[in-house]
C-alpha cells in the first residue's frame, strides 16, 4: 500500500540464497529505489529449478552456466545484471578416492569423471581447469552425467555435447557410489559426495591443498570464477528499463555494507577466528577493497573466459560477447 505523499513503488519478486552479502537487501536495509520488493530464500537448486523451469519469480539468482546457455539457444526471455553473489574457485571441486592420483590431475586422462549436470558452471570451470592447465582433454575423458548424492539428476536446460565428446547417462546411480566403487576415476560436483561430507576415508579432493593452488590459479589468470548471476524477465525489464541499474546499486550497497563488516577488527561480526585479518589478506591479493566485484568492467577477464569456456564445451553454440549477457542500462556506470 502506498501511503499519502510516497511515490508509487512496482512490486516485485527476488529469490536469492541467504548470503550475508545480500542480507541487507532482504531485510530492508538496503532497498530499490522503486521497487516494493518481495524476498524469498530457497536453497540454490532449488531457485535454479523453479525459476528456470516456471519463472516463477520476476528477479532471480540463476546458473550462470544455464544463464549462459539459454542466452546461446536464442532465449531472449530473461537478461541480467552483473550481481555475482556466489563465486568459488572450483579446484576444490575435484574428488578421486583414497588411494587415487592426488595432485596429479594428469594422471585422469583417459579416464572416467563423474558430472551432477554438464551445465553446473562448477564443472564448467573444472573441466576448463582440467584441460587448460593439465592437459586433461574433454575428447580424452568419458564423462558420466549421473545425481551426486541422489539418483535420477537430470540437466536442467538442453545440452549438446562438442563433437567427439563420450558423455553416458546413469540415471539409476550416485556419483558418490560410482566413485567408491571404482567405477569412476574423479567426480567434478559443487555439492561434495556424501562420502566428503561426512569425512569418511573412502575419498579425498584432488588436491592435497586447493587453497594454494586456487591462489597461485588466480595470480596467474586474474581469473575469479563467477557461479552465479542475477537474472530478470525481459518482459519486467521491458517495461521498467530502469529497474535494473536500480537493482544494482541495491546489490552494490548490501556488498559494501558487508564488506565492512567483513574488515571489522572491533568486534567478530563473524563467528570466523582471525576473520578481519583473512579479509586483511584477500584484500591483499585481490590489489584494493573491493574483494567481491560486481560489474562488467571489473569482471572482465573472468566474464570472457568463462563464455570462451562455455563454447568449447558446447554450453553455447558461440562465444557469446560479455554485453550481450547483461541490460543495456548496465554495460555503463555514472563515477563521480
Amino acid at each position: 500500500m502506498t501511503m499519502a505523499g510516497e511515490r508509487p513503488r512496482i512490486h516485485a519478486s527476488l529469490a536469492v540464497n541467504d548470503y550475508e552479502h545480500v542480507r541487507d537487501l532482504c531485510t530492508g536495509v538496503v532497498d530499490v529505489t522503486g521497487v516494493a520488493l518481495t524476498v524469498l530464500n530457497h536453497p540454490v537448486e532449488e531457485i535454479f529449478f523453479r525459476f528456470a523451469r516456471h519463472r516463477e519469480w520476476d528477479v532471480s539468482e540463476l546458473s550462470m552456466a544455464k544463464y549462459c546457455a539459454l542466452r546461446g539457444s536464442g532465449d531472449d526471455t530473461l537478461t541480467a545484471v552483473p550481481v555475482f553473489p556466489s563465486r568459488l574457485f572450483r579446484h576444490s571441486a575435484i574428488f578421486i578416492r583414497a588411494d587415487g592420483p592426488a595432485d596429479d590431475p594428469a594422471a585422469l586422462r583417459g579416464g572416467r569423471i563423474g558430472v551432477p549436470e554438464w551445465t553446473q558452471t562448477a564443472t564448467v570451470y573444472a573441466r576448463a581447469l582440467l584441460e587448460d592447465e593439465y592437459g586433461v582433454s574433454l575428447e580424452g575423458v568419458t564423462w558420466v552425467q549421473a545425481g551426486t548424492n541422489e539418483p535420477g539428476r537430470i540437466e536442467g536446460v538442453p545440452v549438446a555435447v562438442p563433437d567427439g565428446v563420450r558423455l553416458e547417462r546413469r540415471p539409476d546411480a550416485t556419483l558418490n557410489d560410482l566413485l567408491i566403487d571404482g567405477e569412476l576415476d574423479a567426480v567434478i560436483a559443487a555439492h561434495p559426495p556424501r562420502e566428503i561430507e561426512r569425512r569418511g576415508p573412502r575419498l579425498r579432493g584432488l588436491f592435497t591443498d586447493p587453497r594454494a593452488a586456487e591462489r597461485a590459479y588466480y595470480e596467474r589468470t586474474g581469473i575469479f570464477p563467477i557461479m552465479h548471476v542475477i537474472a530478470l524477465r525481459a518482459e519486467l525489464h521491458a517495461r521498467h528499463p530502469w529497474i535494473a541499474m536500480n537493482l544494482l546499486t541495491a546489490f552494490e550497497r548490501a556488498k559494501r555494507n558487508s564488506l565492512e563488516r567483513a574488515f571489522e577488527t572491533n568486534a567478530s561480526r563473524f563467528p570466523v577466528p582471525w576473520q578481519a585479518a583473512h579479509a586483511e589478506d584477500v584484500r591483499a591479493l585481490f590489489g584494493g577493497d573491493d574483494i567481491w566485484p560486481y560489474g562488467i568492467d571489473a569482471n572482465r577477464p573472468t566474464l570472457e573466459a568463462f563464455t570462451r569456456m562455455c563454447h568449447r564445451q558446447g554450453i553455447t553454440p558461440r562465444a557469446l560477447t560479455v554485453e550481450e549477457l547483461f541490460a543495456p542500462e548496465v554495460r555503463d556506470h555514472f563515477r563521480i
